[in-house]
């Protein structure tokens, strides 16, 4: 019942969130400079432009156009592109499956090199491992995202013709699993930076604080072999913090997503986001928008459950 009530709590708080990203959203898209309003004034006529504005509902006042709009949104309606014409939410949809696969390989490769990583230095303080850690970290949070995917495409593509510059697939080709990975490599590595100095910094310093607790004393005394105290007492409590860490990575990926997205032609979301804002298509704005904020309201509750689960402290503190 405890975890239940705290569930409840969190959801709660995630529809809160959510409310409010849609009314921010909504009057920054319908108050700023070149809103939909602007955007009817271009290259139209006055006949022209007042049967938009009926047809869009921009001749209501902006509270009656929010609640109309939100009863379509709770519908799962959020109107039609107004460069393409084409329902907005399957268009959203079939781009944040494509951002979702570039996600999962780049949270998965990160987790995979930021543990290994963050445990080798933490068990090897002061060693050249842990020198590489540092170092890999470092260059991680300084280099810009932008500018090494355009090193690598320089580099793996034009000059050495290894990999594939950009896209999802081949364009023109069948279906291939390899040519879909080759495609994938260069964009979750360059995604990878937004994210694996912060796995790696915490799993080392969660790590070495670990280590030096009484109960990993007690748990070698008591004649606990080296694997079992790493990962049964050391790892299980030092991955709470990580736990809480990637509540926090998953908007970094949203966000670092759109550079990535636009710099190798990925099809995703984050790069829907960025035709749509030049294009002024706020439509779609407002789609990607709140699809974003439930991916990472759904994504800390998921977190927030895995740390009660994990620390059961946090779940009696709740109830």
């Amino acid at each position: 019942m405890a975890s239940l009530r705290y569930a409840g709590r969190r959801l709660l708080q995630g529809l809160v969130v959510l409310w409010v990203i849609t009314v921010v959203t909504f009057l920054l898209v319908n108050l700023a400079p070149g809103g939909p309003g602007a955007v009817m004034r271009m290259e139209t006529t006055a006949e022209q432009r007042e049967a938009l504005m009926r047809q869009l509902g921009l001749d209501q006042p902006l509270p009656v156009r929010y609640v109309r709009w939100l009863g379509d949104a709770l519908q799962g309606d959020f109107g039609q592109s107004m460069n393409s014409r084409e329902p907005v939410m399957p268009l959203v949809l079939q781009r944040l499956g494509n951002t979702a696969v570039l996600a999962a390989a780049t949270l998965a490769l990160s987790l995979a090199v930021g543990l290994a990583l963050g445990i080798a230095a933490a068990l090897r303080r002061g060693s050249w491992i842990d020198h590489a850690a540092t170092l890999i970290s470092t260059l991680g949070v300084s280099v810009p995202d932008f500018w090494f995917g355009i090193l690598l495409i320089m580099a793996l593509s034009v000059r050495w013709n290894l990999l594939p510059s950009g896209n999802m697939a081949t364009v023109g080709a069948e279906f291939s699993l390899a040519d879909r990975l080759a495609h994938l490599v260069m964009p979750s590595f360059v995604l990878m930076l937004v994210i694996l100095p912060n796995i790696l910094r915490f799993v080392r310093s969660s790590l070495l604080e670990v280590l030096h607790q009484d109960f990993i004393r007690t748990a070698r005394a008591k004649g606990a072999g080296p694997v079992r105290v790493m990962v049964v007492h050391a790892l299980r409590n030092a991955l709470i913090p990580v736990l809480t860490m990637l509540g926090l990575l998953i908007p970094a990926l949203l966000g670092g997503s759109v550079i990535a997205e636009s710099v190798f032609a990925w099809p995703g979301m984050g790069r829907l986001a960025v035709e749509a804002a030049m294009g002024r298509d706020y439509p779609v704005i407002m789609a990607v928008t709140v699809v974003a904020g439930v991916v990472v309201v759904i994504t800390n509750l998921v977190v927030d459950l895995a740390y009660s689960l994990v620390d059961p402290r946090i779940r009696h503190a709740a109830g």
